[in-house]
């Protein structure tokens, strides 16, 4: 943690902004996936929460001191109010154990209490509990907002968030989650009321970047030790490397690997300061979709690599097992792969009649009245995205013997992914 923060993975992009800064923290925070993920997470929401308090710590009246502990490059673990320590960890609670994704159905809930919020209520999942401070949504008389809910209150107790449990998950076991409950928890509201998962978007993009990069990461830190395993590994009376069936699998992994790499620096190229409007809403089109293709190949990846290994791959004095169990959660983490790619407008994005860039397909039939009567109520036509149908099963081919053009196809994702990266698309 302390390198990663010496590094402004979690800060430098924006306490130093210069032409290049979100892709020269790419690559930092890339490298840093291939050695440990689980401290990645505190540095990701931090990253991703820097703008939003940038742009709503003044009208939400918080102190300035949040800002310069959030954007020093350094880590203080210490358990200390955000005023006493060296720097400081921004975590987020979004999801409720009867909603999950659906964040619309949260029934945490927040009062006025004379210049700030009084949070009641629960989140099921709360990343980093060790944090500063997170970003939560609750309901309030105007609707879902979005608030900062500090680890500690200004007069240095402990505010009112009590933890039920820490999660026993599958991967990412270094870096803990909880189940908490506030009781009359102590927060701030961070821009305009009832608009919370507006106010909160910026940060949900950002961390499906970092999913993006991290699987790349974890691609090639499979890869690495595939092929230093290859090259030494001597059965059969050749190096395995040397197999022609061998060098057409390492080939294919590197090339997945390396497309994985470029595609998330082409992302974080358009979250660039000085990146043009067309590259800007390109990144936002496809950071969805490239979480969805690169996070799901990432296990693939791990898996196939464990195979170059044999049943050396399989034991836990290697580190593939741990890069197969960490891979999943990026997948996962910031909603899953159909919650992120969902095709409903929203009525949250600014300016819905223009971001709303998906279509209902004509083929699916009538649109549901429930999305209508949303997409009308948000001033945006309800039109109808260009996103495939409904997945048929992987492989399904039409009466013509050809893949039909909403069939899940692998090959044609990865060709798909892999045109983007080389930038022919």
């Amino acid at each position: 943690m302390t390198l990663a923060a010496q590094a402004g993975e979690h800060c430098a992009s924006w306490s130093a902004p210069h032409a290049t800064a979100q892709r020269v923290r790419a690559v930092h925070y890339y490298l840093h996936a291939q050695v440990e993920n689980g401290t990645q997470c505190p540095l990701t929401m931090t990253f991703a929460a820097a703008p939003v308090l940038a742009r709503h710590a003044v009208a939400a009246g918080l102190s300035p001191t949040w800002l310069d502990r959030i954007a020093a490059p350094d880590y203080d673990p210490r358990p200390l109010p955000v005023g006493a320590k060296r720097a400081g960890l921004i975590g987020m609670g979004m999801t409720e154990r009867q909603g999950g994704s659906d964040v619309r159905s949260n029934r945490a809930t927040a009062t006025p209490a004379g210049g700030h919020f009084r949070l009641r209520g629960h989140k099921w999942f709360y990343s980093a509990p060790q944090s500063d401070a997170h970003l939560v949504l609750a309901q309030a008389e105007a609707g879902l907002g979005c608030f900062l809910v500090p680890r500690w209150r200004d007069d240095g107790s402990r505010n009112a968030i009590r933890i039920d449990r820490l999660k026993d998950k599958l991967g990412n076991r270094s870096n803990a989650s909880a189940e908490v409950q506030f009781d009359d928890a102590d927060a701030w509201l961070l821009g305009a009321p009832g608009r919370g998962i507006a106010t909160i978007f910026e940060m949900i993009q950002l961390t499906r970047l970092d999913c993006v990069i991290g699987s790349a990461g974890i691609m090639r830190a499979a890869l690495a030790r595939a092929m230093h395993w290859s090259t030494h590994r001597v059965a059969f009376g050749q190096r395995l490397c040397d197999a022609p069936l061998m060098r057409a699998v390492l080939a294919d992994l590197a090339l997945e690997a390396e497309a994985a790499l470029l595609l998330a620096l082409e992302l974080a190229a358009g979250a660039e300061a000085t990146a043009d409007d067309a590259s800007r809403a390109l990144a936002r089109l496809l950071v969805p979709a490239a979480k969805y293709w690169g996070c799901k190949r990432a296990p693939m990846v791990a898996i196939e690599c464990m195979e170059v290994l044999g049943g050396n791959g399989y034991v836990e004095e290697q580190p593939l097992p741990r890069l197969y169990r960490e891979a999943p959660v990026n997948s996962i983490w910031k909603a899953t792969s159909s919650a992120s790619t969902c095709c409903a407008p929203c009525s949250d994005v600014p300016k819905p009649s223009k971001h709303c860039m998906l279509r209902w397909p004509r083929r699916a039939g009538p649109m549901p009245t429930s999305t209508a009567s949303r997409a009308a109520s948000s001033g945006c036509s309800p039109r109808r995205p260009t996103l495939p149908r409904a997945p048929r099963r992987a492989g399904h081919r039409g009466s013509n013997g050809r893949l039909p053009d909403g069939a899940p196809c692998a090959a044609r994702h990865r060709g798909c992914i892999l045109r983007i990266a080389a930038g022919r698309a």
